[in-house]
């Protein structure tokens, strides 16, 4: 699909720096970057909230007008312009959901343990990465490996399931039991 007139003037006002062409563009595409956020994160098992996606969209924003808008220059016309930007946009938020999804599984044991204990931020990872291997051995090998590719690699149910052979719709259920091991590891040794 060529590049339409209104699409080609709109790039080319940014990069111009007219007044007032951002906000046009940010008019134009927002809904589509909020829509390519949320269906990102729906693809990979992930649940955003209202403010989630706007950070999301937020870093979408700020890395195309990054360097003089480098993200719009380097658009060749090969396709239409709003699946360039889908391409892009999709890009960038998988970065953002795995920097999450990492802050959510062990960025509040930073905060916690410096306030706590006065523990080192550098030895930090070392301890994390401890607990994490002592909690994995616990279980048995197929509900690590899920645990370790859910958690730690980030991947999706659908890419679990198929690098372990199994049914996209068992990968939920082999997480709830591993969780529950956990729990129930958790809670024996806190007593």
């Amino acid at each position: 699909m060529p590049l339409s007139d209104l699409d080609q003037q709109l790039i080319d006002r940014c990069l111009n720096h007219e007044e007032g062409s951002w906000l046009d563009f940010v008019d134009r595409y927002l809904g589509l970057v909020f829509h390519v956020v949320r269906h990102t994160a729906h693809s990979r098992s992930m649940t955003l909230s209202f403010v989630d996606v706007e950070d999301v969209a937020a870093e979408i924003l700020l890395e195309l007008v990054k360097n003089d808008y480098s993200a719009l220059r380097q658009f060749k016309g090969l396709s239409s312009f709003p699946a360039y930007l889908t391409v892009i946009s999709r890009r960038i938020c998988i970065r953002q959901l795995i920097k999450l999804r990492r802050e959510s599984v062990l960025g509040h044991v930073n905060a916690h343990r410096t306030v706590v204990d006065g523990s080192s931020v550098e030895i930090e990872p070392v301890l994390a990465t401890e607990e994490v291997d002592r909690l994995l051995a616990m279980l048995e090998p197929r509900q690590a490996e899920v645990v370790r590719l859910y958690h730690l690699e980030f991947k999706s149910y659908r890419e679990i399931g198929k690098r372990l052979g199994v049914d996209e719709n068992s990968v939920g259920a082999m997480l709830t039991r591993a969780r529950n091991r956990l729990q129930a590891v958790a809670k024996t040794e806190s007593v």
